[in-house]
């Protein structure tokens, strides 16, 4: 699923963009902005945004150019992929300066559209993946056996603190080995979440929960103190936000 916003103050062009995008053989989703001060207090993230530049004429509000400046600015896990839509070649070069992928001159050419659009997505979905492929090589070290082991994230359900050892729950059944449940904390903060003094759970895994227990995926109901609920919840709310992006 590509996420796709449309940024252009004339419905018109909205229209036409957002009939292109439905044209192309790709899965995504599409939101419409009227302006650069509607589109920047949006909390969601894109992975490719349309952006008219001339917007906000006659000092009304931010054109595009302005808005893609903050974009670029922000302190975000996801960059969008910026394609300009402007009727005005001049602007070449100051679209390369904020990293656009590339700009589109108005009336935008039906062929051209869907060749830059390809090329994009092309650039996202590659992104994508790498992204993925990260979560996976993501790997727990731990002391055993005279050595030490290595254990993907995704292999664990969840640990538990148990006479000085930890047991980790994983999809191959069982490990036992000696440690500390505060170090895993600190070390796994983000993908893991401590509910309990005895447990740290992997919020990947997590299939449902109310006030006093937590289910896991693999069918274990664990107990959730009372003290770190609301906690828990944003954390996992958190985690789920950035895990659909």
């Amino acid at each position: 699923m590509v996420k796709i916003a449309v940024c252009d103050d004339e419905k018109n062009i909205r229209a036409y963009l957002v009939s292109l995008i439905k044209k192309q053989d790709i899965e995504c989703s599409i939101m419409e902005y009227v302006s650069a001060d509607e589109y920047l207090p949006d909390s969601k993230e894109y992975d490719l945004l349309f952006l008219d530049i001339e917007m906000g004429g006659s000092g009304a509000g931010m054109d595009g150019m302005e808005l893609a400046r903050n974009i670029r600015g922000m302190d975000t896990g996801r960059q969008p992929v910026i394609i300009f839509v402007t009727g005005y070649e001049k602007y070449v070069y100051d679209a390369f300066d904020v990293g656009a992928f590339q700009y589109l001159v108005k009336p935008v050419d039906e062929q051209k559209f869907a060749e830059v659009f390809s090329r994009a997505v092309r650039q996202i979905l590659s992104r994508q993946i790498a992204q993925e492929a990260e979560k996976y090589r993501k790997k727990l070290v731990i002391p055993y056996a005279g050595g030490s082991k290595t254990i993907p994230y995704h292999d664990i359900y969840y640990m538990e603190s148990r006479n000085h050892n930890i047991v980790l729950y994983l999809k191959s059944g069982t490990l036992e080995y000696y440690g500390k449940i505060g170090d895993l904390e600190r070390k796994l903060a983000g993908q893991f979440y401590r509910i309990h003094r005895g447990y740290l759970v992997n919020l990947f895994y997590v299939e449902s929960y109310n006030r006093t227990e937590i289910r896991m995926e693999n069918g274990d109901k664990l107990l959730l103190s009372r003290y770190k609920y609301g906690n828990f919840v944003q954390a996992y709310m958190e985690y789920i936000s950035e895990e659909s992006q």
